[in-house]
C-alpha cells in the first residue's frame, strides 16, 4: 500500500506523540491500543490496526519499569508494527506477522530509550547551570528538548520504515524463517499470560477470588458473547458492592472481607 504525503505526516506525528507519551504518561498515546488505532485512522486501515493494537496491548501488560530496569518499548513496537502492517497491504491476514516482529522491535526500542536517557543526563547539567543563574525559561526549554528527544526516537524509525516502502518490508517478513516467527508468536503469547498474572497479582484479595473463578469458568463457554461477559461482569461488580455494604453493618466484626464477614455472621 502506498501512502500519500498527508498520511505520512499524520503517521509521523502519531509516532512523535507516542514517543513523548512514553515519558509523560498523560494522554497514553504510547499504549499499543491507542497508537495502532491512530495509525489505522490516519492510513485508512482502522480494523487491522485495531486488532493489532488490542493484541499488543495484552502483551504490553507484562512490560513495566521496575526500579532501574527499563521495560521493552511499547511505543516503538506499536508504531513500527502498525506501519509494517499497513505497508504490507495484507489487512487482517498480516496481523500475525506484525505481532511476530513487534517483540524484537520493542527490544530495539529499549536500546534507543537507554541512549536517549543517557543523552538527557547532559541536559540536566545544562538545566542546573540555568537554575543557578535564575534563568527559569532556559530550564523549561531544556526540559522540553529532552522530552522532544523521546518523540524523535520514535519518529525517525517510523520515517525510515515509511521511506523503505512496502516491497522491502514484505520481502523481509517473507525471509523470516518459520521457526523464528513461530517462536516469537509463542513467546508473545507467554508474555500475555505473564501480563495477566501481574495484573491479577496486584488486584487479588481473598474476597474477590470467588468472582474470578466464576468469570474464568464463564469465559470458557463459547456461546456467551463479549457483550454477555461484560454484562455478567457488571452484575458481579454490583453484587460485590452490595455484599460490601452488608459486610460493613456488622460493627466490630467487619474485617474488610465482605464474603468472610457474611460467612462468620451466619
Amino acid at each position: 500500500m502506498t501512502l500519500n504525503i498527508i498520511q505520512i505526516i499524520l503517521v509521523i506525528i502519531v509516532a512523535f506523540l507516542a514517543g513523548v507519551e512514553g515519558i509523560l504518561d498523560e494522554f497514553q498515546f504510547h499504549q499499543p491500543i491507542i497508537a495502532c488505532t491512530l495509525i489505522g485512522l490516519a492510513t485508512g486501515n482502522l480494523l487491522p490496526c485495531l486488532i493489532l493494537g488490542g493484541t499488543l496491548q495484552m502483551i504490553a501488560l507484562g512490560w513495566a519499569n521496575i526500579g532501574a530496569a527499563v521495560a521493552p518499548d511499547a511505543a516503538l513496537a506499536s508504531v513500527a508494527s502498525a506501519i509494517i502492517l499497513v505497508l504490507g497491504g495484507q489487512g487482517k491476514e498480516g496481523v500475525a506477522s506484525a505481532i511476530a516482529i513487534a517483540v524484537p522491535l520493542a527490544v530495539a526500542g529499549l536500546l534507543l530509550t537507554i541512549i536517549c536517557r543517557t543523552i538527557a543526563t547532559a541536559f540536566v547539567h545544562f538545566m542546573d547551570s540555568a537554575a543557578k543563574e535564575g534563568n527559569i525559561r532556559a530550564v523549561e526549554m531544556w526540559q522540553i528538548a529532552a522530552i522532544c528527544l523521546q518523540g524523535v526516537r520514535i519518529a525517525i524509525p517510523a520515517g525510515l520504515i515509511l521511506a523503505i516502502g512496502a516491497d522491502p518490508i514484505r520481502s523481509l517478513l517473507d525471509a523470516m524463517p518459520t521457526w523464528l516467527t513461530g517462536g516469537l508468536a509463542i513467546g508473545g503469547g507467554m508474555v500475555v499470560a505473564v501480563g495477566y498474572a501481574m495484573v491479577i497479582n496486584m488486584m487479588a484479595t481473598k474476597e474477590v477470588w470467588p468472582f474470578f473463578a466464576v468469570g474464568f469458568v464463564l469465559a470458557t463457554v463459547s456461546q456467551i458473547t463479549l457483550i454477555g461477559l461484560g454484562a455478567l461482569g457488571v452484575a458481579l461488580a454490583l453484587l460485590y458492592l452490595a455484599l460490601s455494604k452488608q459486610g460493613g453493618n456488622g460493627g466490630s466484626s467487619n474485617t474488610g472481607d465482605p464474603l468472610g464477614d457474611l460467612i462468620d455472621r451466619y
